[in-house]
């Protein structure tokens, strides 16, 4: 009997399931969001960390990914229950589009150090690539400069974000260990 198969396979399905449930998170949490300008304050960049905290960077990237196919098929998981290519392609379609590099560049990041605090300057850096793809693709779209982009666009969003890296770090870390034990325990 091939046992290495079998567990090779369970892997797989585990990954597969588990990965699935993440893209489901996100498109769960995503949609809430309160309009403060052009750009709404939303629960997605938290969702996406806590999908990469979790799963590393592949797996969370691969749920990100799944995510904004999802919306671009119509499915009313961006912000303000919103779905379609044509809200991909608006003024904030810049900020869906660049969760795909945050996701990787805080995986990688975080699946190379294991400290709390790489963790949560490899999550800023995620999202200063997100805010600078962000804020050009507004700018473009927009016809705006990029001063006044990063006045409406970025500035009022730090806070909110530092904090939600702040809960993923917090929640993050025992999620893990659940779900690192389940596995292990066969209760997942």
């Amino acid at each position: 009997m091939n046992t290495s198969g079998t567990n090779k396979r369970k892997i797989n399905t585990y990954s597969l399931c588990i990965t699935s449930v993440m893209t489901a998170v996100i498109c769960i949490l995503s949609p809430f969001s309160v309009q403060i300008g052009p750009v709404p304050i939303s629960l997605a960049n938290l969702a996406i960390y806590l999908s990469v905290y979790l799963l590393g960077w592949k797996k969370g990237t691969i749920s990100c990914i799944a995510y904004i196919l999802i919306g671009i098929a119509g499915l009313p998981v961006f912000s303000g229950f919103a779905g379609g290519l044509g809200k991909f392609m608006g003024p904030t379609g810049g900020y869906i589009a660049g969760f795909v590099p945050m996701a990787i560049i805080a995986g990688v990041i975080m699946n190379k150090y294991s400290s709390r605090l790489s963790h949560f300057l490899a999550m800023l850096a995620g999202i200063a690539v997100d805010y600078l793809i962000g804020t050009l693709w507004f700018c473009v779209v927009m016809d705006q400069s990029f001063a006044v982009a990063l006045g409406l666009c970025v500035f009022p969003f730090i806070p909110g974000d530092i904090l939600k890296v702040i809960i993923v770090l917090s929640l993050g870390m025992t999620l893990k260990s659940r779900l690192r034990s389940a596995r292990h325990t066969g209760t997942e």
